[in-house]
Order: structure tokens, then C-alpha cells, then sequence
């Protein structure tokens, strides 16, 4: 089977290698064959994360080469479309994805409908607003990321299907040695969800001063070394080094707010908390309250007097860590693993041909 798939952005970006790119070996050896297209390299990811403008003529040459691959190429048996194809373009250009007659897998793991159909200029909205519709409508067969684009996509598709972003367990484990030093609270993502972070930072900063605990931050962004404060480092995100980075935390946070757009998250830093041994504390925010056995593999906080409780209970208590990262671990690999959902992958997309288009 030939498979060619459009990718929002290239690996320095992890939605492509959560979603695409670490997929691929297994795919080959169900014999899939998958041509990867990125839509934005990564000299656009490192512009996002450093705040530095884009070339407007570089994005423009993009979206027509774009355009190129899904018109002038030999159709493969399956496109595998992840997010979308033109972002901020209206649902026309979505459609060409059905051009070359071969069905249409469509992938998101985030609500990318949200920014369009709640934007703030009514004109957006009624260009751009339900412009994923066709695409999802259109397509063989859907996966989303957690349960609120579940719902969403089939209420246009009953070829839904649930693939939570996951992890492979073989990589991602426990580290092989009892950390030492400061107990270290950890965050890891990027810098459009530090923001996020921002209203724990006076906890943190008060359980740092008070606890002597430390507060890891990786891959938040230059912008926000303004939020430093003692006891806080900031770490540079890599992908050779990410895995490492978890595994030198104690305690794995992901706060959200409680909005649409946090509500379409599907979790995977917590995947890869609890894939390394670690407890952690989340916002009872969308697909959170899912992942997060709240007691077991961590402690869920919808408010500041929660997560100081919640904070405190970890930091105090080596042994209730010890025993939430473990169930944490076994969770990770029954339920949020590359090795269980690569099979199901694959079965998605024999059936996805088999059952061709819904044009």
C-alpha cells in the first residue's frame, strides 16, 4: 500500500512526530509505504519558538507547492491527512484533497476548527468558520486524538475513530538510576502553551523559596525568561534530549484553563510523564480527567488551593510518588503506547482502502 502524507509542519514540530513520523516503522513492516509532506519546514517551527517573523514568500511558495503535490503526483491508494492542508484558506482548498480519487484518512489531535469558527472577526468567521467540515466529512475514515474530537468529527462521520497521541514505551521509561539533588517539579511543551504555566508561577515560586524544590521548564521559549525567578531553570527543548529531560523531573505538570481550545488537547505531555515513572498533577481539563486516574497515577487541581494540596502531598510523601509513578508506567503501556495502537493504525487504513472515498 502507498500512502502520501500531508503533514502541517516538518519534525522539528511534535505533532508530526506524535502523529506521522513515529508510526512510520511500524507501518513499513505491515508493508505501508508512506511518503511524507510537510506543508512548513522547520526553519518555520524554529521561527515560531523564537518569535522571529516568517518569510511571507517562503509560506506563499509553500502553499503552491503544496497544491503541486496533491494535483500533479500519481495517487497513492490513501492520503493521510493530518490537521489540515491550507490553513487559514477557506474549505475549497480543503477539497482538493479529494481530487486524485483516492481516499482521504484524516488525523487531528487538537481543536484546529476552534480558532476559525470562534474568532473574534466576523468576517473569518463566515469565511473560514466549519471549513474542516468537508474535509472530515469527506474522508474514509477519521482518527482524533481524545474523546471532545471524537464527538466532534462524528457528528459529520461515523468512521470516527479514537487514537490518543501516545508514546513508545520502549524509549520512553523509568531512568535507569534514583534520581539525587533537589526534588524537581518538571513542564515540558513549547511556547504557546507556557502560557498556560504562567498563573502556577507564585506557587511555584513560593515552593521553591519555602521547599527547596525546583522547577524545570523545557522548551518554554525565550520570551519567557522574563517569568524567572530563583529555583526556576529554563531548558532548551531537543529531540535527542527530551526523553531525558522527563526522566530528570520528579513531578509532571500540565495545568490548563478550562476553554474550547484547552478542552481539544489531547494530553501528551502527561503520556510522557507517567511513561517515565513520574506522578503527576493536571487541570480536570478535556482529555486530563481521562488520562489522569486521579489518586492513583496522580492528583487532578481545578483551583490554586488544589494544586498547592496536591503539590505538597508529592513533595512531602516519597513513597505516595514512588507508588503513582508506577501505576502511572503501567497505565502508559496498556492504554497510551505506540505498541498497542500501531496495530490499530494499520487495520484503520487497510479499511480506509478497502471501503475507499465517501466522496
Amino acid at each position: 500500500m502507498r500512502v502520501a502524507a500531508f503533514t502541517k509542519y516538518d519534525r522539528e514540530a511534535a505533532s508530526t512526530r506524535q502523529r506521522v513520523l513515529q508510526y512510520l516503522p511500524y507501518l513499513d513492516r505491515a508493508g505501508i509505504e508512506v511518503d511524507v509532506h510537510p506543508l512548513l519546514d522547520d526553519a518555520y517551527v524554529r521561527s515560531l519558538a523564537s518569535g522571529r517573523p516568517s518569510s511571507k514568500a517562503s509560506i506563499a511558495a509553500a502553499y503552491v507547492r503544496r497544491v503541486r503535490q496533491l494535483l500533479h503526483r500519481p495517487a497513492p491508494d490513501l492520503l493521510w491527512v493530518y490537521a489540515e492542508l491550507f490553513p487559514w484558506l477557506p474549505a475549497a482548498f480543503e477539497r482538493i484533497a479529494f481530487r486524485s480519487q483516492s481516499p482521504v484518512l484524516y488525523d487531528f489531535d487538537d481543536a484546529f476548527f476552534q480558532p476559525y469558527n470562534d474568532h473574534r472577526n466576523r468576517l473569518v468567521r463566515r469565511l473560514l468558520g466549519g471549513k474542516l467540515v468537508p474535509l472530515i466529512d469527506g474522508a474514509a475514515a477519521v482518527t482524533a486524538g481524545n474523546p471532545y474530537l471524537r464527538d466532534y468529527a462524528a457528528r459529520h462521520n461515523a468512521a470516527t475513530h479514537l487514537l490518543p497521541t501516545v508514546v513508545d514505551v520502549d524509549r520512553y521509561r523509568p531512568a535507569a538510576q534514583q534520581r539525587e539533588g533537589r526534588l524537581t517539579i518538571g513542564w515540558i511543551g513549547s511556547p504557546s502553551t507556557w502560557q498556560f504555566v504562567r498563573p502556577l508561577l507564585p506557587l511555584l515560586a513560593e515552593l521553591a523559596r519555602e521547599r527547596g524544590v525546583r522547577f524545570a521548564a523545557v522548551g518554554a521559549g525565550a520570551a519567557a525568561e522574563a517569568d524567572r525567578f530563583d529555583g526556576l531553570s529554563f531548558e532548551p527543548w531537543s529531540e535527542a534530549g527530551e526523553i531525558a529531560a522527563v526522566q530528570a523531573m520528579d513531578i509532571g505538570i500540565m495545568p490548563l484553563p478550562d476553554e474550547p481550545w484547552a478542552r481539544g488537547k489531547s494530553g501528551y505531555k502527561l503520556i510522557q510523564y507517567m511513561a517515565c515513572g513520574l506522578p503527576v498533577v493536571a487541570s480536570p481539563v478535556g482529555v486530563n480527567s481521562t488520562i489522569v486516574v486521579d489518586g492513583a497515577t496522580g492528583l487532578l487541581a481545578g483551583d490554586m488551593a488544589e494544586w498547592r494540596r496536591a503539590l505538597l502531598q508529592l513533595i512531602d510523601r516519597a513513597g505516595l510518588r514512588r507508588d503513582m509513578g508506577e501505576a502511572g508506567r503501567a497505565r502508559a503501556v496498556d492504554a497510551y503506547s505506540l505498541q498497542v495502537h500501531a496495530p490499530r493504525l494499520v487495520e484503520i487504513m487497510r479499511q480506509a482502502v478497502q471501503g475507499r472515498a465517501r466522496h
